[in-house]
């Protein structure tokens, strides 16, 4: 980042974690642990090694969750808090913050759910050369259509958005990060909610605002799904992320594992959690205080807080939230467990 340059930076937080569901039911999805530590550490983290000193976050959601967050965070970068009474989708978020004049000049928007290394020093760098109103991070992927195409002109100028193609087709598609000058949300109002992906970009392409790209091969992944919290949290285990350094599998000081249990290398058991004689845990996400019991075997599956696995259980392929318990014996594939419940037969 330039010298003298102050950028802050707006994290957006607000999403329930459908997808996530029930994990998300009690945990905020930014908070959920990626190996040691809530996911939003991480995202702040990165934020600070690349200069920026102050974050605003809001959220309508779960809002109890992320007071305690701040108030156990240290360091930089400061935090501003601000309160959605309802919730604003993305660009509302932003105005909403901006109206309070929080926002001013140049500043970076992130997603509370998207794990990259992006050099963002690099993002802004680039966003100042070019003079340009907003900056969109894009990534190439040999697939599009799970996301739409962002098109091209001149190499970094964005041209166009188009819909998510029907066939498989690679392409250059939104990797959540951009850096936007305040003028970009001039006419965005802070009273509903508001995409900026698909309203506020769009009418800014129209209107001629300088709308650049920039094409970047950092790594990106979005934790939105179980498969894809997983893929993240493996990832870092084998040090596939810049910036993350683990040991695989990886305990926490504090968990309890049993001389005679067994773990795989894609392994993650949190604080204070149990993985007993003769259990069997791989390719899996163990959180705070859960427990697998004697015998027990767990697969491809997330373990909420305080969950817990009884002797003999089977879970393969499943998400229990906090304190939901598979009992005795039982198979639990695939399965979704509410919060503070017990599967059904």
């Amino acid at each position: 980042m330039e010298a003298g340059r102050t950028v802050r930076a707006v994290v957006l937080v607000g999403g329930e974690g459908t997808r996530l569901r029930p994990l998300t039911e009690t945990i905020p999805k930014p908070l959920i642990p990626l190996v040691d530590r809530p996911f939003l550490h991480h995202v702040l983290d990165h934020l600070n090694a690349h200069g920026v000193h102050e974050v605003i976050l809001s959220s309508s959601y779960l809002e109890s969750t992320f007071h305690a967050f701040i108030a156990d965070r240290r360091g930089d970068p400061k935090i501003t808090w601000i309160t959605e009474t309802t919730r604003l989708r993305t660009a509302g978020a932003i105005a909403n913050a901006a109206r309070d004049g929080h926002l001013a000049e140049t500043f970076l928007v992130l997603n509370g759910d998207i794990l990259t290394d992006l050099d963002l020093t690099a993002l802004i760098d680039a966003h100042h050369r070019r003079r340009a109103t907003a900056t969109i991070t894009l990534t190439e992927v040999a697939d599009a259509r799970p996301f739409g195409l962002v098109m091209l002109a001149d190499d970094t100028r964005v041209e166009e958005f188009r819909e998510k193609p029907n066939e498989p087709i690679p392409g250059t598609v939104n990797a959540g990060t951009y850096v936007l000058e305040t003028e970009a949300l001039a006419r965005v109002p802070f009273d509903r909610p508001v995409s900026i992906e698909r309203e506020v970009f769009p009418a800014l392409i129209g209107s001629g605002a300088p709308v650049h790209g920039f094409v970047s091969d950092a790594y990106w992944i979005d934790l939105g799904t179980p498969e894809k919290y997983l893929r993240a949290t493996f990832d870092a285990l084998e040090g596939n992320v810049r910036g993350l350094d683990y040991v695989s599998p990886y305990v926490a000081e504090g968990a309890h594992v049993d001389v005679r249990a067994q773990l795989g290398r894609w392994v993650v058991i949190g604080p204070a959690a149990t993985v007993a004689d003769a259990a069997e845990v791989e390719d899996s996400v163990v959180l705070t205080g859960a427990v697998v019991a004697t015998g027990a075997r767990v697969r491809d599956s997330i373990l909420g807080p305080g969950s817990v696995v009884d002797p003999g259980a089977v879970v393969e392929g499943a998400v229990l939230a906090e304190r939901a318990r598979v009992p005795e014996g039982a198979r639990a594939e695939g399965a979704r467990v509410s919060a503070g419940r017990i599967l059904e037969a």
